[in-house]
């Protein structure tokens, strides 16, 4: 197993250039059991939607593309609670990819709850509280 970089899965989604894409698709596509950590696919979310101008919810079916691969496998959170992230993180339009993921690493944790100023956090499938 090896683990990839955000620059790889980029590059694999983008599909440029041309030649750095076509090796990443022959890694990702390949036999290779990769491993992918949940601070990549937070940083490809980022790259995506700031440099690329993809939109939250293409954003969240390319990287749900991406991990139900039978070859990928997540770092740090158990594949099943990355997805249903994704999936929570697609069903909600204000919803940033990162903040669904910091929500799956809290349940990951035990459910331990989330201190944020975000009045919506919660819809994430985590308790939080607002810091006094």
């Amino acid at each position: 197993m090896i683990s990839v970089d955000t620059s790889v899965v980029v590059r694999y989604l983008v599909g440029s250039p041309h030649e750095q894409s076509g090796r990443a698709a022959r890694l990702l596509d390949g036999d290779e059991d990769v491993a992918i950590s949940v601070l990549v696919l937070a940083e490809t979310a980022h790259v995506l939607r700031s440099f690329y101008r993809v939109s939250r919810s293409d954003i969240a079916d390319q990287l749900i593309q991406l991990v139900t691969r039978a070859n990928v496998t997540t770092l740090e959170i158990a594949k099943p609670d990355v997805l249903d992230a994704l999936v929570r993180a697609r069903a909600f339009d204000s919803s940033p990819i990162v903040d669904a993921l910091i929500a799956a690493s809290a349940r990951a944790l035990g459910g331990v709850p989330v201190a944020t100023f975000d009045r919506r956090f919660g819809r994430l499938g985590v308790g939080v509280f607002e810091p006094a």
